[in-house]
Formats: structure tokens, sequence, C-alpha cells
């Protein structure tokens, strides 16, 4: 009988802060539960950094694994695509007598989709060369635009000022922003020169300090300029001919 593998315990940090993440994510929806959204929005993007970084962690400590990387794609549709929903849908959407759970559900189904298409392709072993685009939007973008409303009431300090209906339309449409084949640009797939990477430096503090300080004002303008970077790509044509079998962020 063959001995059993060991791990060192440091191995095991990455699927901790995925686990993390999952547990951030569901606390989200406890407090969207209790109507503490501000809570619960910074909860999920606290997701978002975890997520953001689990990945890397595991590439630079060499603890890659099947397990892994299933708690990745779990925690992916947690926490970006059925928190995010239902805390809008407890936010503003309760009284569209059903309209607003059907733009949760589009939504939550939307990004469950993107993740299913993603592992798919993951594990064939067609090659899938998009040049540096995503297919249609990655799901934490996609978390980000859904949640615009509320960080611009929470900004100026008011209750929901769009009506519930419009709500539930933009929540609709940004999740068929999520399977659609929209050409959107990989920050993943960025290079830059070593000359102006000082600028790239000073420009992400400044965005993580503008974010600590004002953090909805922030965060809106942030999903602004994400929705001008998918118009630029759209309208400039700069991806290439998409292949048959779109990749997933």
């Amino acid at each position: 009988m063959p001995a059993p593998t060991k791990l060192s315990i440091i191995q095991l940090i990455p699927n901790l802060v995925t686990i993390m993440a999952i547990m951030a994510g569901l606390t989200a929806i406890r407090f969207g539960l209790e109507g503490n959204f501000e809570r619960a929005v910074k909860l999920i993007l606290l997701a978002a950094v975890l997520d953001g970084i689990d990945g890397s962690l595991a590439r630079m400590l060499k603890s890659e694994s099947k397990v892994g990387a299933e708690l990745d794609s779990l925690a992916d549709f947690l926490n970006f695509g059925v928190a995010p929903p239902l805390i809008m849908y407890f936010w503003a959407l309760q009284d569209t007598k059903g309209l607003g759970w059907i733009a949760a559900l589009v939504f939550s189904i939307a990004s469950v989709m993107r993740l299913a298409r993603f592992n798919v392709s993951a594990k064939s072993d067609e090659v899938l060369d998009t040049k540096g685009y995503y297919i249609g939007i990655p799901s934490p973008a996609g978390a980000l635009l859904v949640m615009m409303p509320m960080f611009l009431s929470f900004a100026i300090g008011t209750d929901p000022f769009l009506h519930p209906v419009a709500i539930s339309g933009y929540m609709g449409l940004v999740g068929l922003g999520l399977i659609s084949r929209i050409p959107t640009w990989s920050f993943k797939s960025v290079q830059i020169s070593r000359e102006y990477v000082k600028f790239l430096v000073i420009g992400l503090v400044f965005v993580g300090a503008a974010v600590m300080t004002f953090p909805w004002v922030s965060l809106f303008l942030v999903g602004l300029g994400y929705v001008g970077i998918v118009v630029w790509c759209i309208v400039t044509r700069r991806a290439p001919k998409l292949p048959k079998t779109p990749p997933e962020a």
C-alpha cells in the first residue's frame, strides 16, 4: 500500500484564501438580508481581492491542484454570480412583483454558464488564442458593473433613485453581456515598458487611495471606465476573429 502523500502546510494557503473568499461572499448575503448593504458590498469587494491572489499564491507555492481549481470556480460563482444579484434584489427589487427576481436569475444563470464554458475549454485540448481579449464580460467585472447603481446611491447618500424596472433591465443586460461574444480587453495580457512602470505604479496607488478615501464615487468611476473600455473594443474592432468555442475569464 503506497504511503499517503504529504503536503506542506504552506501549500494549503491558496485553498484557505479561496475558502475565505467563499466565507466573505456568504457573509455578504447575510448582511444583504439584514439590510446592511454597504457592508455587504464591501465583503464582495474583499472576496474579489482574495479571488485575485489565490491563483497567484498557488503558482508561487507550486501547489496547484484539481481541488483548488474546483474551489476557485465555485467561489467565483458564489461571489460574482450569486451574491451581487441577491444583494441588488434585497436592496431595490423586492417590490417588482417577480420582475426583479427574474433579472437576478438571468444574471446568476448567465454567470454559471460563463464559468461552465471556461471549465469545458480549460479541460479540452483545443488551444484558444484570443490575443489579449476575453469573449464577453468577465464574471468579476460583471459583478462590479451590476452593482454600479448601488455605488452611485451610496455616493450621494440616497435610497435607490432609479425605478426598480430600470434596475431590473440593467441587471439583465449585464447578465447577457457575460455570455455575449463582445470582445473585452484582458488586463492580464498587458505589457508595459520598464520606463513607464513607475507611472503605472503611481497610477495604481492613486486609484487605491481614491477607493479607500472615496470608495463609492471611485468604484462608480472605475465601472464607468470599464464600460468605456468595452465600448472602445467594440467600436474600434480591436479584437481578433473570435473562435467558435469562446474561452472564459
